[in-house]
């Protein structure tokens, strides 16, 4: 009798994942929170081999004293100079997760869009397919869904997806209006928190300090606000997009680029360390990180970036966290940027791609879902 009725409940429990398979829940995934960050321009050049000694000059880099960003960058070995630049991301993240776009790896990172600058990148990277209706910079609210959009509208996630931006455009990228995110863009001030006083301080040096660029903030302001947001409201997502990499090129100031890239590096550990002493979000949280376009080369070609300018289209993306198998630089493959999206999903347990056969699948082995049962789809709410 006892045989029988183990059978018997054998039976029903593989009817019941076979009839079902579509919402079996993930029961062994360690993420609960994902990080989205994007650092605009920063080209795979120097996040791979370091600086670009051709360019720590007066004429070709708009270097201040190139001597001084010699000692402080240059290294003979391009290892010894990428760990130079950004000593975070190559001693933690390369070596605790994965990064894909290594050239010399053979490892290929491609913007498909074919436009190559920033609102078709940032609509390829969180819509997670190129649209060739989005054809300019200009501040029109994105048709499209992106994966914050549709990841808020899950039950258990709504309200607590957020997203913290430099550039002033993100309010019509994400389209805030539609999909009732938390869009912080900008020179806009903090107001989630209006009684503290982190906030206040925060609000009255950006009011003082001169507007360099009209259109985007520095990006302290935009990582102070946003770890500020994770004490405070504990999201589940948040989207975090820096920008003065892209604005220092764009200057023609690469010494400025060079510092951007390592303060950048250093937002990256401060953003881990605290969720490393944060008892809500250790051990559950995984960082993604991309970048919306690639540059051009040579004395002029690191400026700027588009389809006249060859490495434009070249991108490359990192992952570290829980669910995250630490392979290191990937091998032999190529990606596109619109892979990041469904990664994003992923890592919550979520088939984004499921939802629209434009969208980019997931990123080749980030999500380590070996032994896992399936990871849950949701209907299209597209």
């Amino acid at each position: 009798m006892y045989m029988f009725i183990t059978r018997t409940v054998f039976a029903l429990a593989s009817l019941l994942l076979v009839c079902f398979p579509c919402v079996a829940e993930v029961t062994d995934r360690q993420t609960q929170n994902v990080i989205y960050i994007s650092i605009d321009g920063l080209r795979f050049q120097e996040l791979f081999t370091g600086a670009d000694n051709r360019l720590i000059d007066k004429d070709a880099g708009g270097v201040y004293n190139p001597e001084a960003l010699r000692t402080r960058f240059w290294r003979e070995d391009e290892k010894s100079r990428r760990d130079r630049l950004m000593p975070f991301f190559w001693n933690t993240i390369a070596k605790q997760g994965q990064v894909f776009g290594s050239p010399e790896d053979n490892c290929i990172a491609l913007v498909k869009n074919g436009k190559y600058f920033s609102y078709p990148g940032y609509q390829e990277l969180l819509c997670g397919f190129p649209d060739d209706a989005i054809n300019s910079n200009d501040k029109n609210p994105n048709p499209n869904k992106s994966v914050l959009e549709w990841l808020n509208e899950q039950p258990e996630l709504k309200g607590k997806v957020a997203a913290f931006t430099s550039w002033d455009l993100f309010p019509y990228i994400l389209n805030a209006d539609r999909s009732g995110i938390y869009v912080n863009a900008g020179w806009q001030p903090f107001d989630f928190a209006p009684d503290s006083p982190t906030l206040a301080d925060l609000n009255r040096t950006m009011r003082e300090l001169p507007h360099l660029w009209e259109y985007a903030r520095f990006d302290y302001f935009t990582i102070a606000g946003a770890l500020e947001y994770l004490r405070t409201k504990q999201p589940r997502v948040l989207y975090i997009s820096l920008d003065e990499t892209d604005d220092w090129c764009h200057s023609g100031r690469y010494d400025l680029y060079l510092d951007a890239a390592h303060r950048t590096d250093a937002y990256l550990k401060q953003i881990w360390d605290f969720l490393q002493s944060s008892s809500h979000y250790r051990g559950n949280t995984s960082l993604v990180i991309t970048t919306d376009h690639g540059r051009g080369d040579g004395r002029e070609g690191w400026k700027n970036h588009g389809v006249d300018l060859p490495g434009s289209e070249r991108v490359w993306s990192a992952i570290i966290g829980p669910d995250t198998p630490a392979l290191g630089v990937r091998k032999d493959l190529e990606v596109t940027q619109g892979q990041t999206a469904a990664t994003v999903a992923a890592l919550l347990g979520y088939d984004y791609a499921a939802t629209d056969s434009r969208i980019a699948p997931v990123l080749p082995d980030a999500v380590n879902l070996m032994d896992k049962p399936q990871i849950k789809s949701v209907s299209d709410n597209n």
